[in-house]
């Protein structure tokens, strides 16, 4: 009975370590309200038009 459990044992640690990847893990600390991407010059021009837009929707009453 005894080396039934080893090997049950055996087998159960190598399913659990098959998960584990040797590749290095990289982790991004985010703060808020700060974006830690890549930078899109024209994706940032787009979206500035958009909020002006949509500012002078709303603001316009005021």
């Amino acid at each position: 009975m005894k080396p039934k459990c080893c090997i049950m044992l055996a087998i159960i640690a190598c399913a659990g370590l098959s998960g584990c990847s040797p590749e290095p893990r990289s982790t991004t600390m985010h703060e808020p309200g700060v974006y830690k991407g890549a930078k899109d010059p024209v994706s940032a021009l787009k979206q500035q038009q958009e909020l002006i837009d949509r500012f002078k929707l709303v603001q316009t009453d005021r």
